[in-house]
């Protein structure tokens, strides 16, 4: 969810997602999307145009296929802001190619299952990485995303401003992960721990 093609974010750690799941049932949180598993594939120039100055080109398919460009990330009202703009396409393969036509190309492949719940103005994201479970609230202004977290319950000082890519790439460094792909099977086996990760656990 986006306003005015702007996407404002906060990220969390969560140890118990089922716990989550039922406090914002418990809130009147309407289920938007069911239980999906998203494959993203994140493009970039041969030079590595976009990860130098911090932008995203992305291909996701979950119940359907969509084209996202992210901007430079900053901090505002101490949540996450970026400039989103995305739009849904008829065919993923053809979207790749198009893609790999105009000169990008797939820089790593990352999955995700993702639970998407709206809960007044909000959009709240119960997400199964494949190194630990997130909740990502978007909204329209700090202040109410910082009250769903406080009626969630979840600690406002665990804050994640990192993108998902940039914590695998922090991971990557810390266990001298040769892998380039964040997928569910690169990870079967090993044990990843907040701690790992260097983020704290929200609930």
């Amino acid at each position: 969810m986006s306003t005015n093609h702007q996407e404002l974010e906060a990220k969390f750690y969560i140890n118990n997602l089922s716990a989550l799941k039922a406090r914002l049932e418990a809130l009147g949180a309407a289920l938007k999307h069911a239980r999906v598993l998203e494959i993203n594939l994140r493009f970039d120039t041969p030079a590595g145009d976009f990860m130098q100055t911090f932008r995203a080109l992305r291909l996701r398919q979950d119940a359907v296929a969509r084209v996202t460009y992210k901007g430079p990330g900053t901090v505002q009202d101490g949540v996450r802001l970026r400039q989103e703009l995305e739009f849904t396409v008829s065919d993923f393969d053809t979207a790749k190619a198009f893609l790999e036509a105009l000169g990008y190309q797939v820089v790593v492949i990352y999955e995700k299952y993702r639970t998407t719940y709206t809960l007044d103005e909000l959009e709240i994201s119960l997400d199964e990485m494949p190194y630990g479970n997130f909740t990502e609230i978007e909204g329209p202004d700090g202040e109410s995303i910082q009250e769903a977290a406080s009626r969630l319950g979840l600690d406002w000082d665990a804050i994640i401003l990192d993108s998902y890519l940039v914590l695998f790439d922090r991971l990557r460094q810390t266990l001298g992960l040769s892998f380039r792909d964040l997928t569910f099977a690169n990870f079967t086996g090993l044990s990843i721990t907040p701690s790992t990760l260097d983020v704290r656990t929200a609930m």
